[in-house]
């Protein structure tokens, strides 16, 4: 019984911080490769970063990049998201995404992965 579960979201003013987490469950004894979407209302979703098995190759849109950061830490199954210098474009809700392909694929698209957390707010207020 595979589950991810976001935490962290909140609501932050322009320029702050927020630190996303996502914690897997049910996917002992796997590898998988694990990214962050967002959806603002109105609007598709949207990639925002990847990141390999082993944290050795990462990923992030150019919307994003600079000012987001994407870790792992295997041991705890969990997969977290430092985003700094937030913008009022950021707010959205953040997925986090599980691609348990055996080939270990890095993919960008939404459709190529397994397992979707229910998602985080993040409101960033001019």
């Amino acid at each position: 019984q595979v589950q991810l579960v976001e935490s962290g979201g909140g609501l932050v003013q322009a320029g702050g911080s927020l630190r996303l987490s996502c914690a897997a469950s049910g996917l002992s004894f796997r590898s998988y490769t694990m990214a962050w979407f967002r959806q603002a209302p109105g609007k598709e979703r949207e990639y925002v970063a990847i990141i390999s098995w082993s944290g050795g190759t990462t990923n992030y849109a150019d919307s994003v990049k600079g000012r987001f950061t994407i870790s792992r830490d295997n041991a705890k199954n969990t997969v977290n998201l430092q985003m700094n210098s937030l913008k009022p474009e950021d707010t959205a809700v953040y997925y986090c995404a599980a691609d348990l392909s055996a080939s270990g694929r890095v993919s960008t698209y939404g459709s190529t992965y397994d397992y979707w957390g229910q998602g985080t707010q993040v409101t960033v207020s001019s």
